[in-house]
């Protein structure tokens, strides 16, 4: 039994959680230290003290942003976290401290939790329980068509025009991806160019690769110090998307929307499951990120656009669906765009219901298929809005983008095909690269690449129905938001230097090249 020295008294031990802090105390907790054979559970202390990052905006450029959040963070997270970390150090609680959110990850037994609440500097305990389950990417069927033939280029990256822009000069050079994931395979032959850490004849993971899982239970091994995919479901899940984004192996095999681009990566899921904490060490970590053991946070190395194709499931801890929302905002205050998985529960309304593609500084993306532009669909799995898990009713997906039988990179340096809004989401990501490629000036602007990301979607694709009263003749609706990513548009639209949003398309110069002159 755990115990705080001068904290826990004998009765305190011996008295079941009182009445008045239950509300302190997610269930999920309680839950799991009721049915654990030891009779402990892992959780998050969210501390009573929160960093005010509203400055951040004042901030002109991306490394200025990311320098205060991370000072503003870590300073209040230092400072607030002391006492309590101290007398966990003392009686030998495992614990770990993050600043994204000023919160600390710990294991006890019911007596911690209850002395726990008990604190005024304590504004929460929420669930991080550790259980095992299907990808939380969930709904995605297995990969097919391993077979396929090198092709010049996929037809989805044709389809969101990246071609169009790579005709420019403008191929994601200059820009950097990253994404949260089962991992990835860094040795694949349509990725090992393309990974920041590699120079041509070494690799240096410092600040390039963070491993968030530190209890695996599957093929990569814990605190893993080089990347590596652990999805053994789908062959790579982590991999497949991050191909998406980048991936060229020069002889065929061109399968990324920003080939030019740069990646960084971090390992959110163990075997397919991660939970609040390693998904909120992964976002910390691409604010400022790291060598490999933790130390030498560095803002100036944070990428550009994060892609996101996960959904953290009430079963991974997120009960509370407002769990991450101050970790994305932390994020995007720090002039990183966060691209998100919408979820694949179609065609129901309401099935945006999950972490992190809920909240409004996701930018949160459904798919098409192939066909979009003659059946007039969004794909049917792909979930839809509007988001009523918080009680908001906020209008989602923002936009999307191709996502149906996605060819791209497996583990071992193989190719396959899958499906679902997880493949969809790295389009966007890679369209942000080709964006800020186009004008590095955009990088740090979130607000503006989300503005031109909506107002440059084409309307091809009318999905039938409604949810949330809007019906999908009107844009934005809650099927496929502003319509499918258009990367020529988006910029063709920031070279121009102008918004509007009636008659884009009709608006917009045939010869387009001559408005990047």
């Amino acid at each position: 039994m755990y115990r705080f020295p001068q904290l826990l008294s004998l009765a305190l031990v011996a008295a079941p959680l009182a009445a008045d802090r239950l509300d302190k105390v997610d269930n999920r907790v309680l839950e799991q230290l009721a049915t654990h054979p030891d009779g402990r559970s892992e959780f998050l202390i969210v501390l009573s003290e929160q960093a005010d990052l509203s400055a951040a905006t004042g901030r002109s450029s991306k490394l200025a942003k990311g320098r205060y959040v991370l000072e503003q963070l870590s300073a209040v997270a230092a400072r607030s976290q002391a006492p309590l970390l101290a007398e966990l150090d003392a009686a030998a609680i495992p614990h770990r401290s993050y600043w994204i959110v000023n919160m600390i990850w710990a294991q006890g037994d019911l007596p911690l939790v209850s002395a726990l609440a008990e604190r005024g500097d304590v504004e929460r305990i929420a669930a991080n329980p550790k259980s095992g389950g299907p990808l939380a990417v969930q709904g995605e069927p297995a990969s097919t068509a391993t077979g396929f033939a090198p092709d010049a280029m996929e037809w989805n990256v044709s389809r969101v025009k990246a071609n169009e822009v790579w005709a420019l000069g403008y191929t994601g050079q200059g820009a950097v991806v990253a994404g949260q994931d089962t991992g990835f395979d860094w040795n694949h032959p349509a990725l090992k160019a393309k990974y920041r850490g590699w120079n041509g004849s070494s690799a240096t993971h410092a600040h390039n690769w963070h491993d968030a899982i530190h209890e695996s239970s599957g093929i990569c091994a814990a605190n893993s110090t080089a990347p590596c995919d652990d999805d053994t479901a789908l062959g790579g899940h982590g991999t497949h998307t991050l191909g998406t984004m980048v991936g060229d192996d020069g002889v065929g095999n061109l399968i990324g929307v920003a080939p030019g681009a740069r990646w960084i990566g971090c390992r959110s899921m163990d075997d397919g499951v991660g939970s609040p904490a390693s998904y909120a060490e992964c976002y910390q970590w691409f604010v400022a990120p790291t060598d490999l053991a933790g130390g030498n946070p560095d803002p100036a190395l944070a990428p550009d656009v994060i892609n996101n194709s996960w959904s953290c499931l009430a079963s991974e801890g997120c009960s509370d669906p407002s769990v991450m929302e101050a970790v994305v905002e932390a994020v995007r205050a720090a002039g990183i765009v966060t691209v998100q998985a919408a979820g694949n529960g179609g065609p129901s309304c309401a099935t945006i219901d999950t972490p992190s593609a809920i909240y409004d500084a996701s930018f949160t993306v459904g798919n098409t298929d192939a066909n979009d532009e003659l059946n007039s669909a969004i794909a049917y799995g792909s979930s839809r809005g509007p988001v009523t898990i918080d009680g908001s009713g906020r209008r989602k997906p923002d936009v999307a983008a191709p996502g149906t039988d996605i060819r791209s990179s497996k583990r071992g340096g193989t190719y396959g095909t899958l499906t679902g809004t997880s493949q969809a989401g790295p389009h966007v990501a890679g369209v942000v690269a080709l964006m800020i490629s186009a004008d590095p000036a955009l990088a740090g602007q979130v607000e503006l690449i989300e503005e031109l990301l909506r107002e440059s979607t084409s309307h091809a694709v009318i999905a039938t129905g409604s949810c949330g009263g809007t019906a999908s003749t009107a844009v934005p609706n809650n099927l496929f938001g502003w319509g499918r990513i258009d990367a020529r548009a988006a910029v063709a639209l920031r070279l121009s230097g102008f918004l509007f949003r009636d008659g884009f398309e009709s608006g917009l110069a045939d010869d387009w090249s001559a408005v990047a002159q």
